[in-house]
C-alpha cells in the first residue's frame, strides 16, 4: 500500500476521533430541553439559535450511534449518552402523536414550529432509529422507524407513477404546488430515503423493507438519472418529466445563506450528489446482495461525469453545481459535497482499481484538510470559493451537523482499513456492507 494511502488513513482517523467528534460531543448536547444545539459559529461558540429541524436532530442521532467505533475509549460512555436522549428526543418530542409521524421544526424548548411532514425528514429519522437500533440493541427505536416507514406507504407513497410525494402537510395532504412543490419530486429526496431503507433493512431484515428499497433503487436508475453519461437530474413533475429546478420552501437550497439568484436549467446537476449517489447504490446492493450487473456500468459513469465536467483537477474538490455535461454553473465548494466526493471516488477505487478515483480521493482530502477543515476548532467551514477563500466559516447551523464530515471520514476508514489489509495479490472490491 502506498505510503500516501498510509497517511490520508492515519489524518482522518486522527481527524475523526480527535477532532470531529469532541467537537460535538463537547457542543451539541441540550442539556436543558434535550435534542441538539447545531449551530455554531467560525470559532466554535454557539450563536443562540436553538432551531431544531428533524432532518439534522435525526442526523444527530445518526452520528453518535454510528460513529461510536471511532471515538476514543474515554468518550464511549458519553457517546452512549449523548446518542440516547437525541432519539427519545426524536420518539417524544418530534413524534406527531395526533397524526403519525415526525415533525419538521421544533423550537429548542420542543414546541411545534413548523408541523409539516416532509419526506426528506420522515427518512432521516428512519436512518437515524434505524442505525441507533443497530448499535445500541433498541427495540423501541426500531419500532419507531417501522411506523414511520408504514406512515410514508400509507401516506407518501405514489402507487399511481411510483416514487414518493416529498412535501406533505401534518395531516397527510399533499403540500400545494408553487414554492412548497407538492407537484415535485427530486433525486435529493429520493436518494436519502435510498440511505434509510438501507439501514432499515440492516435492522430489521423485513422483506417488506427490502423490496420497497429495491423499488426506490430502481426507480432512481430508471428516471432520475442519465445512464448513458452518467448524471443525475435534479427536479421533476409527478411523472419524473425534468423540469428546471426552483427554491423550495423547508429546502436547504431556499434556506442557505449566499442570496446568489442562478437560473438553473432542466439539466441541472449537482456532482456532489452523482458521487455520493454512486457508493450509496453501492451499498445498497450489497446490503441487498442482488445482481448488480444492470447498475454497475452506471455506478462508474457517475464517477466519470464528476471526473470530467465538475472536479478542480489542479487544487482537489468538487464545484457545487453544472448542467449535465457542459459548464459548471457555480464553482463555489461546498462542505458536505467535498466530504462526500472522499468516498465516492475511494469507494470508486475499491471497486475498479482506476488510478484516477485514487487521486481524485487523495487531492480531495488534502482540499478538505487544508482548507475546509478548522484544525483548530475541530469540524469544517461550510462553504469556499474555489481555491479555499472561506465564504462562510461557521462549524454548524440548523442543517450541518456532525453527519457529512464524520459519515465521510467513517466510510473512507472503513475502506482504507480494508484496502491496507488486502494483500497486494488481491484485486480492490467492494466495501463489505455494514
Amino acid at each position: 500500500m502506498t505510503a500516501s494511502i498510509q497517511t490520508a488513513r492515519e489524518e482522518m482517523r486522527a481527524c475523526l476521533s480527535q477532532k470531529i467528534i469532541p467537537f460535538w460531543l463537547a457542543r451539541a448536547v441540550d442539556n436543558q430541553f434535550g435534542g441538539y444545539l447545531t449551530n455554531f459559529d467560525e470559532k466554535g461558540v454557539f450563536n443562540g439559535n436553538g432551531t431544531k429541524y428533524l432532518v439534522t436532530q435525526s442526523r444527530m442521532v445518526w452520528g453518535f450511534s454510528n460513529l461510536l467505533e471511532f471515538c476514543l475509549p474515554a468518550d464511549r460512555e458519553f457517546m452512549a449518552e449523548a446518542a440516547r436522549q437525541g432519539a427519545q428526543f426524536l420518539m417524544k418530542r418530534f413524534w406527531d402523536e395526533a397524526y403519525g409521524g415526525y415533525y419538521w421544526q421544533l423550537n429548542r424548548d420542543g414546541s411545534v414550529a413548523d408541523p409539516a411532514k416532509l419526506v426528506y425528514g420522515e427518512g432521516f429519522a428512519i436512518y437515524a432509529l434505524s442505525e441507533y437500533a443497530l448499535t445500541y440493541r433498541d427495540e423501541e427505536a426500531l419500532a419507531f422507524a417501522e411506523r414511520g416507514f408504514d406512515l410514508l406507504q400509507l401516506y407518501a407513497a405514489d402507487t399511481l407513477r411510483g416514487g414518493y410525494y416529498e412535501n406533505i402537510e401534518r395531516d397527510w395532504s399533499i403540500s400545494p404546488a408553487g414554492s412548497y412543490a407538492g407537484d415535485r419530486k427530486s433525486l435529493d429526496i429520493h436518494m436519502h430515503l435510498l440511505e434509510a431503507f438501507t439501514t432499515l433493512y440492516r435492522a430489521s431484515r423485513k422483506e417488506i423493507h427490502a423490496r420497497k428499497l429495491k423499488e426506490v433503487l430502481d426507480l432512481i436508475f430508471a428516471h432520475m438519472v442519465n445512464r448513458e453519461k452518467g448524471y443525475g437530474l435534479n427536479q421533476f413533475d409527478l411523472d419524473f418529466h425534468p423540469l428546471p429546478a426552483i427554491n423550495i420552501m423547508r429546502t436547504w437550497n431556499a434556506e442557505r445563506e449566499t442570496n446568489e439568484v442562478i437560473q438553473t436549467p432542466t439539466d441541472s446537476t449537482s456532482y456532489g450528489h452523482n458521487v455520493e449517489l454512486s457508493w450509496l447504490a453501492d451499498l445498497c446492493l450489497n446490503v441487498l446482495g442482488c445482481d448488480r450487473s444492470g447498475y454497475e456500468p452506471v455506478l462508474k459513469k457517475l464517477l466519470d461525469h464528476a471526473l470530467r465536467f465538475g472536479f478542480d483537477h489542479a487544487r482537489g474538490g468538487v464545484y457545487r453545481d453544472g448542467v449535465s455535461d457542459q459548464a459548471v454553473l457555480v464553482y463555489d465548494k461546498e462542505w458536505w459535497q467535498n466530504f462526500e466526493a472522499l468516498v465516492g471516488f475511494l469507494n470508486g477505487y475499491k471497486l475498479y482499481g482506476d488510478e484516477r478515483y485514487l487521486d481524485a480521493f487523495l487531492k480531495t482530502w488534502a482540499f478538505d484538510r487544508d482548507f475546509f477543515m478548522n484544525m483548530e476548532v475541530g469540524e469544517s467551514r461550510q462553504l469556499l470559493q474555489a481555491d479555499g477563500t472561506p465564504v462562510i466559516s461557521n462549524m454548524g447551523n440548523p442543517w450541518k451537523g456532525i453527519y457529512h464530515t464524520g459519515r465521510a471520514l467513517a466510510e473512507c476508514l472503513r475502506r482504507l482499513d480494508a484496502l491496507c489489509a488486502d494483500s497486494p495479490a488481491n484485486p480492490p472490491q467492494s466495501a463489505p456492507a455494514r
